[in-house]
């Protein structure tokens, strides 16, 4: 069984760009054929999609968060990480991890199979 564990500073200030990680165990992230995505929870909001790193390594971003977003991947670590840039108190939110089935379905909203617990992210000076 897939499982996913985030981590990440906790506190960051406005304007720095936050870095997380996903650290993946239970499968290899290139062979297990899931495609895995960020998704963030904000207080009191519902889930936002941000974007997502195939097994062949391609990435898509949600088209709001683009510009800020980059997704990438350790192999050796078997890790998925995320960065977002220029933050602002508005990316506070709960960051998760998850392991969809397929590109198209996370896109959509759906066909996630494994969650991490998510880490909580705060936007403050």
């Amino acid at each position: 069984q897939v499982q996913l564990q985030e981590s990440g500073p906790g506190l960051v200030k406005p304007s720095q760009t936050l870095s997380l990680t996903c650290t993946v165990s239970g499968g290899s992230i290139t062979t297990t054929g899931y495609a895995w995505s960020w998704i963030r929870q904000p207080p009191g909001k519902g889930l936002e999609w941000m974007g997502v790193i195939a097994t062949d390594g391609s990435t898509y971003y949600s088209p709001s968060l683009k510009s800020r977003t980059s997704i990438s991947r350790d192999t050796s670590k078997n890790q998925i990480s995320l960065q977002l840039s220029s933050v602002t108190p508005e990316d506070t939110a709960v960051y998760y991890c998850a392991a969809g089935v397929s590109v198209a379905h996370v896109r959509e909203g759906y066909g996630i199979d494994y969650w991490g617990k998510g880490t909580r992210l705060t936007v403050s000076s």
